[in-house]
């Protein structure tokens, strides 16, 4: 601060020993500050706040003993990804949209972290586009209930849970993974 203050009033002299001083114009700063809470992937809560030009974020403790405070999480629920998309889509079925509005709608959870999953028929590149679409549309869902979301990834192929080499290894493979922070 001393050092920026200094480089203030050097400014300000080198304008006052050039003929004339210069009045200092007023910046406005408008927008608002959105706060929150954001859950990091080992469970643990930080306050954060962002005005839209620069952000803070601060670890959450408790205040009796100082330790940060954390969630458990699980994965809660993990769906073929056949059941609720169209094929080589991110648009839901009317079947899945219902089925993710009931989840969302009843699980409970502080918050929730998405993953979206391929087989390997397609380009990685490709892969990793559509499973993070369809993240993104089942975050949509969760959203639209009024749950919050506090990670969506798409992985694409990178995560296999089975052998890409067989039909039912494939479909396995082709899945969305929520996480439930509680």
């Amino acid at each position: 601060m001393a050092g920026l203050g200094c480089a203030a009033l050097a400014a300000g002299t080198m304008l006052a020993s050039s003929g004339g001083v210069m009045a200092q114009e007023a910046i406005a700063i408008t927008g608002t500050v959105q706060p929150g809470i954001w859950v990091d992937p080992d469970g643990c809560m930080h306050w954060v706040a962002d005005g839209g030009v620069e952000g803070y974020m601060e670890g959450r403790v408790n205040p009796e003993n100082g330790m940060p405070v954390c969630l458990s999480f699980n994965t809660c629920a993990v769906a073929n990804s056949d059941v609720l998309f169209h094929t080589d889509s991110a648009r839901l079925t009317t079947s899945g949209r219902s089925q993710l509005t009931q989840f969302f709608g009843s699980a409970g959870a502080f918050a929730y972290a998405i993953y979206g999953h391929t087989d390997s028929r397609a380009s990685d590149e490709y892969n990793i586009s559509l499973s993070q679409r369809r993240a993104a549309s089942v975050a949509d869902v969760a959203r639209s209930v009024g749950a919050r979301v506090a990670r969506e990834i798409g992985y694409g192929e990178r995560r296999p849970v089975a052998e890409n080499s067989t039909a039912a290894g494939m479909q396995a493979n082709r899945r969305v993974e929520i996480v439930c922070y509680r």
